[in-house]
């Protein structure tokens, strides 16, 4: 029982909730303090599917096992069908789904059908610096009064040394608009004179999404996750896809935003399921790079680095 209890827990880890590492085929699924979704008709066990519908490899499960994985918010897309695999179309902006087919001219056929896939698709490679914030006063009450701590400023001084030392030329720094993010942000743009900054509310901290597993020392009400979920979800629909068909070069963004965002984007980008964002642990100014091909295949470089800090000035507050 413990060898199939085990197996259970490595499929919800892996599967991410659309298409079950069982085979189980679901909808989309109802949200954990939100809306809900409804499911196709009947029992978990009548949609199990054949043993040879499953891809050579992968094991199939007993729905008792696939019943147990958390069901995920129904803001978060999956499509059905895709088995775990990756879904190229997942900023939706695939050339091929953005061309009405029903427009298609007669005469000319395949060769304006290519000619219009050639105009919808990517050419540049987008290069997304997701920074944390550096360390700041906890005790403050409000936001404004959550100010850098003198730490904190240290942080931002070689978190912009290190970007300034890239030798990239950035296009633009994207910030949240809560009172450590800005400060940040002022701070590390010292370092990298003429990049303009713009500030947004899309990036404030907030709860994502129910973590699984839980944690026991933080477990904000039902509604902070409806309300900083769909905020959060949409800042990542927003800034994270590929370049746009009319880019030319290849950008490098800065996002000064907040562990909690960043660990979600992150989850998001690599189609990993996006419940697993609290495994991972960020420190205070710490760069994390993230590559979007034209191909909208995505890579992370670099997760949560801080080898560029002193071991004493590194702190995870």
């Amino acid at each position: 029982m413990s060898f199939r209890r085990a197996l259970a827990l490595a499929a919800c880890g892996l599967a991410g909730g659309s298409v079950l590492f069982s085979a189980v085929a679901v909808g989309k699924q109802p949200a954990r303090g939100g809306e809900a979704e409804p499911r196709p008709g009947g029992s978990a066990a009548a949609a199990v599917p054949p043993a040879s519908a499953a891809p050579p490899g992968l094991l199939l499960l007993p729905p008792a096992a696939a019943a147990s994985c958390p069901p995920a918010p129904g803001w978060i897309e999956r499509p059905a069908g895709t088995g775990g695999y990756w879904d190229s179309n997942w900023d939706r902006r695939e050339p091929l789904s953005l061309i009405n087919l029903k427009k298609k001219n007669e005469e000319t056929g395949e060769e304006e059908l290519a000619s219009r896939l050639d105009h919808c698709k990517a050419k540049a490679t987008r290069h997304i610096f997701l920074i944390r914030h550096s360390q700041y006063n906890l005790d403050g009450r409000a936001d404004k009064d959550r100010t850098l701590t003198p730490l904190g400023r240290e942080q931002a001084e070689l978190t912009g040394h290190r970007l300034a030392s890239l030798g990239i030329k950035f296009d633009q720094i994207i910030h949240s608009s809560m009172t450590r993010a800005t400060e940040t942000t002022e701070i590390i743009s010292k370092h990298l004179p003429g990049v303009k900054k713009i500030s947004t509310d899309l990036l404030r901290e907030g709860a994502p999404i129910e973590p699984d597993p839980p944690v026991s020392h933080w477990k904000p009400e039902a509604v902070q996750y409806y309300e900083d979920g769909a905020r959060i979800e949409a800042a990542f629909r927003n800034f994270i896809h590929r370049a746009d068909a009319k880019q030319e070069e290849d950008s490098y963004e800065i996002f000064v935003c907040h562990a909690n965002v960043i660990r979600y984007i992150v989850c998001r980008a690599l189609q990993f399921p996006p419940e697993g964002w609290l495994r991972m642990s960020l420190n205070n100014g710490s760069i994390t790079h993230l590559v979007i091909r034209p191909n909208g295949r995505v890579a992370l470089r670099t997760l949560g680095d801080t080898g560029f800090m002193p071991p004493d000035k590194i702190t995870r507050t």
